[in-house]
């Protein structure tokens, strides 16, 4: 244990984030460089090494979660590392993006403030970066056998890497024009710099792991001929399919799905573009969809320079406590207040979109709403209630339906769909057909990047008991529980 006494006598304390006036001009990760490390011992000292820690539980990859905070409070930090990656390939990427159920879950949480952990994960792996700890592990020897990835998001790199180190030669096959899937073209840079990205790639490329952008499977490639070229495949791509809004005027210029519009900020950063094709610029913008999509179109506006920025979401103003139906350890939906909302604009909850109205040339420039409530089970319409805000750009960032498997990959490869439209596996992630797997968003339906990489890893462990007969990967936590799917 950490320090027997560490959750009585130290007080929560987070990352601090930049001042907002700095942030805004720039698109550097929004934390304080270096602020977390006078303050990590302590932190990890809060762990309280339960004798039953949930927060096991509450992470899809059953991290070790009392070990490597015992090891962080020691400044063990090389020790800590290996902990950690033990379960996590990525921890860097689910370190600043992934929402933490493991501290919702956290036995601490109870009656106080649950453990930083996510603070002291990111910590970890920044550290073990910085000093060199993190290196390639090539495999010793080859299978000779052979696996095609389909999809660079972080259930396809995490499937790529653990099969890569069991020895087969893998192939990673990614539709745009970089590695990354939603990490690299979905997530803004103030959230998570690409550069962390770059050096993942780096180390996998450096093991052996082969990557083939701008190649989509269903369209360039037969995936039929594909599943014939290599000994098993792993279907690994994102939910990218945007659910729409079909409401008169959606078909004006200026209305956009939050996919169409994050992607080009994260072109301009890298570099491809000047101007993104799509700006927030001297406009008011409205964002439509409460969740964390929403969230980082409302910081890609406020660094492009909006005019004004509001948020709407259907449902009413979650609570800032749990409430009955939500008890410990499950994941609560609670207010949030993420860096995005720090930096200005309204966020307008219990309204819904009935149209928006445009000028003379179909450029959008109002948004009428009214308000909602839940009555009778049923959502309702308040009558007298509707009125019209500014709106020159629209990002529908409401969720997603689902993968984008209409471009003829699962007709190619002649694959089941359950019953959420998603590609039926059983518990050992094969699909219908021999040597075929899934993980990930395609199997899953959208879910959270700690789910993805958990997902990616059992995967890969499926896969190489169909090609060896065994395996020595590591065992999936829960390979078949949703209950954590947010």
């Amino acid at each position: 244990m950490a320090d027997p006494k560490g959750f009585l006598t130290e007080d929560r304390e987070v990352a601090r984030t930049r001042p907002v006036a700095e942030r805004v001009r720039d698109w550097n990760e929004v934390y304080v460089p270096g602020s977390l490390l006078p303050i990590i011992s302590k932190q990890a000292s809060r762990c309280m090494d339960c004798g039953i820690p949930f927060c096991h539980n509450g992470c899809p990859l059953g991290n070790l979660i009392p070990e490597w905070n015992d090891y962080a409070y020691r400044d063990d930090w090389q020790a800590a590392s290996e902990r950690l990656h033990a379960t996590n390939n990525f921890p860097e990427f689910t370190g600043r993006l992934c929402p933490a159920p493991c501290e919702s879950a956290c036995v601490l949480g109870i009656n106080q403030q649950p453990v930083t952990i996510k603070n002291v994960e990111v910590t970890i792996v920044d550290k073990a970066w910085a000093a060199g700890d993190v290196t390639p592990q090539p495999p010793e020897r080859l299978s000779g056998k052979t696996v095609a990835v389909i999809g660079s998001g972080p259930a396809g790199l995490a499937a790529a890497q653990q099969l890569t180190r069991a020895g087969h030669t893998v192939a990673v096959y990614e539709r745009a024009d970089r590695i990354g899937g939603l990490l690299r073209y979905g997530i803004p840079e103030f959230k998570m710099e690409k550069r962390h990205i770059n050096r993942r790639i780096e180390q996998m490329r450096a093991e052996g792991t082969k990557f083939r952008t701008e190649v989509e499977i269903g369209r360039d490639i037969d995936a039929a001929k594909l599943r014939k070229r290599y000994d098993a495949v792993v279907i690994a791509a994102g939910a990218t399919t945007s659910r729409d809004l079909p409401v008169p005027g959606r078909d004006l210029k200026g209305v956009h799905f939050a996919m169409e519009y994050l992607p080009m900020a994260n072109k301009v950063q890298e570099g491809d573009l000047t101007v993104a094709p799509i700006t927030a610029e001297g406009k008011h913008v409205v964002v439509i969809g409460g969740g964390d999509t929403g969230a980082d179109c409302v910081g890609t506006a406020h660094r492009q320079g909006a005019a004004s920025v509001t948020q709407l979401e259907i449902m009413p103003r979650p609570g800032e406590e749990r409430n009955e139906g939500q008890p410990w350890p499950t994941f609560p939906m609670l207010y949030k207040v993420t860096s995005a909302h720090e930096e200005g604009g309204e966020r307008v909850y219990s309204v819904s979109t009935t149209h928006f109205e445009g000028d003379e040339d179909g450029n959008v420039q109002w948004l009428h709403l009214v308000e909602v409530e839940f009555a009778g089970g049923k959502l309702t319409q308040k009558p007298g209630t509707e009125r019209r805000i500014p709106a020159q750009l629209v990002t529908l960032a409401m969720g997603f339906t689902g993968t984008d498997v209409k471009n003829g990959l699962v007709e190619q490869f002649g694959l089941e769909l359950d019953a959420r439209g998603n590609v039926a596996r059983d518990a050992g992630y094969a699909t219908n057909v021999p040597g075929v797997f899934v993980a990930g968003d395609a199997g899953r339906g959208q879910s959270l990047i700690v789910w993805a990489i958990a997902e990616g890893r059992s995967a890969a462990r499926g896969v190489d008991r169909y090609l060896t007969g065994t395996s020595t990967l590591p065992a999936p936590v829960r390979p078949t529980d949703r209950a954590l799917t947010v």
